[in-house]
């Protein structure tokens, strides 16, 4: 009698090899399908949370120019205290007090905020050297696309649309190039 309960609860006290099989291969069918959704929601969030970045950014240049009552510039910077020229900003870019109205980061003017660069392999590129609100919140110059892009190409872009009002928008779908 003791022999047959010592084989019984060594016989329960485990997973058949049968069993195993079965949950893995349900384990391996579930996760087939989840991981392509998961990757797609991990690059939508990036593309947003990088939009609204830069969004943010444009609305803290435009409001930081009323209220000081001077112009302030936005430009593309590679190393956080001068602007790089070229129209890349997925690089960085500074938020600058520009006093003289030139573009330039000078002494005495101060940086009000440097935006960090993308990660993640999305580029962003707009149309301008740099977007200088005026006291007024007017946008000087033209109308300006910053075009922002994964891997996944041009249906899946974000862009922030900015006009000489110094209003800007947001659109989806917009041609990466």
């Amino acid at each position: 009698m003791r022999e047959r309960s010592l084989a019984s609860r060594l016989y329960h006290n485990g997973f058949t090899m049968i069993e195993l099989l079965v949950t893995m291969s349900i384990a391996s069918i579930l996760l087939s399908l989840a991981v392509p959704s998961y990757r797609t929601f991990v690059q939508d969030n990036l593309l947003m949370m990088q939009s609204n970045n830069f969004y943010s950014t444009l609305a803290l240049a435009k409001s930081e120019a009323i209220r000081r009552s001077s112009p302030v510039t936005v430009c593309p910077s590679t190393n956080g205290t001068s602007c790089t020229g070229g129209v890349v900003w997925s690089n960085g870019w500074l938020v600058f007090l520009d006093v003289n109205n030139n573009g330039v980061v000078e002494a005495g003017e101060e940086i009000l905020q440097v935006g960090p660069a993308f990660t993640g392999g999305n580029t962003f590129t707009g149309t301008k050297l740099r977007v200088i609100f005026t006291a007024n919140g007017f946008s000087m110059g033209s109308n300006d696309t910053f075009t922002l892009c994964d891997s996944r190409g041009t249906s899946y872009s974000k862009a922030i649309i900015l006009n000489m009002q110094g209003r800007f928008r947001t659109e989806t779908g917009r041609a990466c190039g």
